[in-house]
């Protein structure tokens, strides 16, 4: 069968190896005959027929809307009908409306459009299968990650070829904006919701009722992003959890006996929106979604964005996840239909379900031969790769040399079987020749757009082009990082603490995974088996030697350690500036915007005297981190003024973190459980 294949390097996942391309069949037959094809999915089995009005109505009909709407008109001295007529508009604003008709209208347009963008779209029989029996025993949550505009739309593509129901999705508000896409999208599935909810109870209560009811009945499987937004680093983002207890609290409060969580892993050779996602992490606003803007974006239609891999996971069961971590019998307590505030248990559920399925996300991914190859380009200098460029032999020899201990590490690698490992490495270069060159037998570093004669460019332009080459060789290096990154961790901790103490290396190894919560996903309670897991790895490759209470490194494993640590250095070096620029500046307040103003000019300045190697500070996304790690740690306190946030320092506390992550000083001691190394 010439549109399947079994990856020849490692099955892309644990049981399965078989990826079916979904246009291989299709290049040969009319986007209309795919529209019209029979589309017989089973549904869930206690779900009752109903249309999207009678789901609205259950809705607005129900004990608990009633019930917040006659709050909510008691405490600002309103009618019950006017805030239940404010309901309705807001039911109305959100709701999807899915019709068959205009599923087979995007199943047209999708075939045409994915048929020009990729080679292929890889999904993995096996997972659908599953999915398809899933979605007839319970209702079923489908989470995929967010890298693209393109994922949910290649989901419903591929549920729409294998007959499964097709699900209703979390969209963003400004979708519903766009003219005719917005309806064509709510005619297909998505329901709309507001960026900034806030305090608004009445929305608050209208959402949370509407996604309980689509569970509660089964109507049909839902689909959200647990990480919230599109990822512009290409990176797993930490998740967001006011949806993840929408869709679980019918099961915490009994009104279903269980439900599926579907973890699902989209991997992409080349990202449409890569320039743009570069672009917004130096500071370029967002554009507004808007239909002018999507035709604008149809030159898109002409470039080569290799293969995608849809990797839909094993459908995981709440209620076996959630044995022995939450009390359920408090939700007795009171009636299912009054408003409920989660206990801190429930939270605690509810965060360590939503990492756990961006972990199973990032485990589930395929990794691209370019993926491994940005991993080591970045480690090059900057001015090597803009001016003289890494040799060609030396990149490839080293790429294998990784892939290699990618597979010792158990990542699941995108490698044709069925090409030289040359020609799949020059073409991983070709696909990126927006990127990178290969010249004279070395690879070089491209700039975006050439400077004007007319105006030379000015020392601090110059740095901001190069930053965005090499941002946007990072974001590619990013979709392989969760696969070294504990390693990365414990060989770190070797490095600062200069130790071989297990006590010592893992209270370091808990240290940066707090300071770099928000970077990488750890989920929570877990350090132990992190810790564990690290020296499994870097003992399996021979990097370090386990011994009672003592981790050392091995002569043989200079090399991986040394290749680690540089993988986590960019991190580390822009964590240190941005602690020094908090510290010299000696401020009692500042802004977000002020912060990123003074950090940008004092990067701008160390980069140009040669003093910081690193252009990874100037991303917005991990300015933001470091400030959400502050907030955690409580190393500031944030303040709402007018509309804007700004931060109160607590100088002790930044200096004393700076200090650890220097190695001045030892973080507090750490004990890891008995079974954490061996």
């Amino acid at each position: 069968m010439t549109n399947t294949y079994r990856n020849s390097v490692r099955p892309g996942l644990e049981d399965e190896g078989a990826f079916v391309d979904l246009l291989g069949e299709k290049r040969r037959y009319s986007d209309l005959g795919l529209a019209f094809r029979t589309f017989s999915p089973q549904p869930y089995k206690g779900a009752p027929p109903c249309s999207a009005a009678e789901l609205n109505k259950t809705v607005l009909e129900s004990q608990y809307l009633r019930y917040v709407a006659k709050e909510i008109a008691m405490e600002t001295g309103s009618t019950v009908e006017k805030v239940r007529d404010e309901a309705c508009g807001i039911l109305e604003e959100m709701s999807q409306n899915l019709q068959l008709g205009f599923i087979r209208l995007m199943g047209c347009t999708l075939n045409k459009v994915f048929k020009r963008l990729f080679r292929s779209i890889f999904v993995n029989t096996e997972g659908l299968n599953r999915l398809q029996q899933a979605v007839q025993e319970n209702p079923v949550i489908l989470m995929p990650n967010h890298r693209s505009y393109i994922d949910f739309l290649v989901i419903s593509y591929a549920l729409f070829i294998y007959d499964i129901p097709i699900p209703v999705i979390a969209a963003g508000i400004p979708l519903a904006g766009m003219k005719i896409v917005g309806e064509i999208l709510r005619r297909s599935g998505a329901f709309f919701i507001r960026r900034a909810i806030g305090s608004d109870k009445l929305y608050w209560a209208v959402l949370s009722e509407y996604v309980h009811t689509i569970v509660r009945t089964g109507y049909a499987p839902v689909e959200f992003y647990v990480e919230g937004l599109r990822s512009r680093t290409l990176k797993s983002l930490p998740p967001k959890l006011g949806m993840m207890h929408m869709v679980l609290e019918p099961f915490f409060k009994g009104e279903v006996f269980d439900i599926t969580l579907v973890p699902i892993s989209i991997s992409y050779d080349r990202v449409l929106e890569e320039s743009l996602l570069v672009h917004e992490l130096l500071g370029v606003p967002k554009p507004k979604e808007s239909t002018s803007g999507l035709l604008k974006a149809s030159r898109v239609l002409q470039e080569d964005y290799g293969t995608m891999h849809v990797n839909f996971g094993s459908p995981l069961s709440v209620r076996e996840l959630c044995e022995g971590k939450i009390n359920l019998r408090q939700y007795n307590l009171i009636p299912r239909d009054l408003p409920q505030k989660p206990s801190a248990e429930a939270q605690a559920c509810v965060s360590w379900l939503a990492h756990l399925m961006v972990r199973t996300q990032e485990e589930g991914s395929l990794i691209s031969p370019w993926s491994l190859m940005a991993c080591l380009l970045l480690q090059a200098p900057a001015p090597v790769l803009t001016e003289e460029g890494l040799p060609w032999h030396h990149l490839t020899e080293k790429t294998l040399w990784l892939r290699k201990l990618a597979l010792d590490f158990g990542a699941h690698l995108n490698w044709p079987g069925q090409m030289s490992d040359s020609d799949v490495m020059s073409s991983a270069v070709a696909l990126h020749r927006s990127s990178v060159h290969l010249k004279g037998g070395r690879v070089c570093l491209i700039r975006e757009g050439e400077p004007d004669k007319k105006r030379p460019l000015t020392p601090e332009e110059g740095v901001i082009r190069t930053a965005a080459a090499v941002l946007m060789l990072a974001s590619y290096r990013n979709q392989s990082i969760h696969t070294f990154v504990r390693p990365a961790v414990l060989a770190m901790a070797l490095h600062v603490t200069k130790s071989t103490q297990e006590e010592e290396l893992f209270s370091f190894f808990c240290f940066l995974q707090e300071v770099f919560s928000y970077e990488f996903i750890f989920i929570p309670s877990r350090s132990s088996q992190d810790f564990e897991e690290a020296c499994s790895r870097l003992k399996k490759c021979g990097a370090v030697h386990l011994s009672e209470q003592e981790v050392t490194a091995s002569e043989q494993g200079q090399e991986v350690l040394s290749f680690l640590r540089e993988l986590l250095k960019p991190f580390i070096d822009s964590y240190q500036l941005m602690f020094r620029c908090l510290c010299e500046e000696r401020v009692d307040m500042f802004s977000e915007k002020q912060f990123q103003s003074a950090l940008q000019s004092a990067a701008i300045k160390l980069i140009l005297s040669g003093e910081l190697h690193t252009y990874e500070v100037l991303s917005a996304a991990m300015q933001k981190n470091f400030l959400s790690m502050l907030r955690r740690l409580e190393a500031v306190t944030e303040s709402r003024v007018s509309d804007h946030s700004e931060y109160k320092v607590n100088t002790a506390v930044v200096r004393k973190t700076k200090d650890i992550l220097s190695g001045k000083i030892p973080p507090e001691r750490r004990h890891a459980t008995p079974d954490a190394r061996l």
